[in-house]
This record gives structure tokens, C-alpha cells and sequence, in this order.
């Protein structure tokens, strides 16, 4: 299951977006307060709890600065994926940025599971432009 968020403007010049992005200790300012628990993170690993769902442990895998981050699945997780986070700089004082998730899904969990995920990208996503003003 792939499932990509919209695109954001973040206007802070890509060098901060990217180091931002890259301490996941950071995450925690993107995420719906109402719907996470159990947060627990370090520069380069995060654990949290989405309500009515599961317990999700993320770490940076590996990057290209400025351009590219990818997380991966870490601990106990419902099924194994990947999020990768794409940025390129529009100006000097502005950033584009989307989230790439690959997560493996079975059929019937992407049915229960497609749009909130969506939903929650896309929160994380715009949450970035807000938090980075």
C-alpha cells in the first residue's frame, strides 16, 4: 500500500526543513495531540501510540541531505513499512516538501486502514507548515 501526502510550502530554506525533520524528536510538534500516546523519541528513533490502532516504533534509516529522508519500521509494529520524506528547495527561503509511505498491508487491513493513514500524512504534512513559520 502506497500512500503519498499532499505537497506543502514550508517557507524556511531547505538546510532547517531538513534538519528539522531529521531529529525525530521533532515529530512530536507534527503530530494530533488527540489522537497520540505513549511518545517516547531520540534524534534518530520514535515510538508512539495511535489511538484505536497500534503502537508504531519508526528510525532513520538513511538519508540524502537536504533531499531525502527514510524512515523504516522499528520494534513490534502491526506490519513492516517505509516513510520517506521528499523535500527540494523552491527559493532560498522556501521548501517543498510530501511524505511517501510503503507500508505491507494485507487486503483487508488496507481497506480499515487507507484513509486514516491518509488523513494522518496529510496532518503531518501541514503541520510542518505551521510549526516551521
Amino acid at each position: 500500500m502506497i500512500i503519498e501526502s499532499e505537497k506543502v510550502t514550508v517557507e524556511k530554506p531547505i538546510v532547517e526543513v531538513f534538519n528539522f525533520l531529521s531529529d525525530l524528536n521533532n515529530l512530536e510538534t507534527l503530530m494530533p495531540k488527540d489522537k497520540i500516546t505513549d511518545w517516547k523519541s531520540d534524534e534518530n528513533t520514535c515510538s508512539f501510540t495511535i489511538q484505536g490502532m497500534a503502537q508504531i516504533g519508526m528510525k532513520i534509516d538513511n538519508s540524502n541531505p537536504n533531499t531525502l529522508i527514510n524512515i523504516v519500521s522499528n520494534g513490534k509494529n502491526p506490519f513492516e513499512f517505509k516513510l520517506d520524506v521528499h523535500l527540494k528547495p523552491i527559493s532560498e527561503s522556501s521548501t517543498e516538501g510530501y511524505l511517501k509511505f510503503d507500508g505491507d498491508v494485507n487486503p483487508f487491513m488496507k481497506m480499515m486502514i487507507e484513509k486514516p493513514l491518509s488523513n494522518f500524512f496529510n496532518h503531518l504534512a501541514k503541520q510542518l507548515t505551521i510549526v516551521l513559520k
